[in-house]
């Protein structure tokens, strides 16, 4: 597992985001050969978004050749619902580069057979190959997607129902009102992200401070489904500052210092 340790949110966010174009211009995608990136949502990739944006109108990433695939989605709300992660991804990212709509792949939790839906995206995943990169963050319990604490490591894109805590925390995006929160997503599994080639999770604040603790440094439990990432052979974490407040003083000093010439976002493009 690679650790990189960032200042601030916005260090993160660029640090990712240059990651993310490297990647795919590395890759060099064909219509034939498309990139495939796995994506979330929520706050945590907002500046990640932002930044690749920008890389993208300085014409220094192109996403046409580019297929993605969304983590999770609500059940139950319109997709031109302000909150649901559709209109999310629409308004904060694909809205803004040279995305093809066909290649954009979100789950559909208005589907009349929701059990059906989940089958078909993992079909859709193995039909382009698999995902290149899937980048994720994390709940303050170590979620990754919807995949909650007691989620099965080896699970799949299935349904699940939210915990209190989910719904409280999302509860922000709904004028704090815990009850205008859908109580039940579709996501994909642990194993569905860790079949990705490689996996990047961006953490930040000091509220996912303990989940970054159980990520690095505690044993792998279905408890904190981020740990999960432990055993991918391409895993990394890009953190701030804030968030490494409860690891081992050697534990950061360790990564800082295996990583310090990975530290200027600039020198990834």
């Amino acid at each position: 597992m690679r650790v990189i340790i960032e200042p601030t949110y916005e260090l993160v966010s660029q640090w990712a985001a240059n990651y993310v174009a490297k990647q795919i211009n590395q890759f060099a995608p064909k219509e034939s050969r498309p990139f495939v990136l796995g994506l979330p949502t929520g706050s945590s990739p907002l500046g990640m978004y932002r930044h690749l944006i920008h890389l993208y109108e300085q014409g220094q990433v192109s996403f046409r050749n580019v297929i993605t695939f969304n983590m999770d989605e609500y059940v139950g709300i319109p997709e031109e619902h302000p909150e649901s992660y559709h209109s999310f991804m629409w308004n904060n990212f694909f809205s803004h580069i040279d995305i093809c709509p066909e290649n954009v792949h979100i789950l559909n939790g208005n589907a009349t057979d929701l059990i059906g839906e989940c089958a078909r995206y993992e079909a859709a995943i193995e039909q382009v190959g698999g995902i290149h990169l899937f980048i994720g963050g994390i709940g303050p319990d170590g979620h990754i997607a919807f995949n909650e604490p007691g989620s099965s490591l080896t699970s799949r894109t299935r349904m699940k129902e939210l915990t209190t805590d989910t719904i409280l925390a999302n509860s922000r995006f709904f004028n704090n009102d815990p009850a205008k929160v859908p109580h039940t997503a579709l996501t994909v599994g642990v194993a569905t992200v860790m079949d990705a080639q490689q996996v990047m999770i961006l953490v930040n604040g000091h509220q996912k401070a303990r989940a970054l603790l159980h990520a690095i440094e505690k044993p792998i439990s279905h408890m904190w489904t981020v740990s999960a990432l432990q055993m991918h052979p391409h895993g990394i974490i890009v953190c701030d500052e804030a968030a490494c407040d409860e690891l081992k003083v050697g534990t950061y000093k360790y990564f800082l210092d295996i990583e310090k010439k990975n530290l200027d976002p600039n020198t990834l493009l």
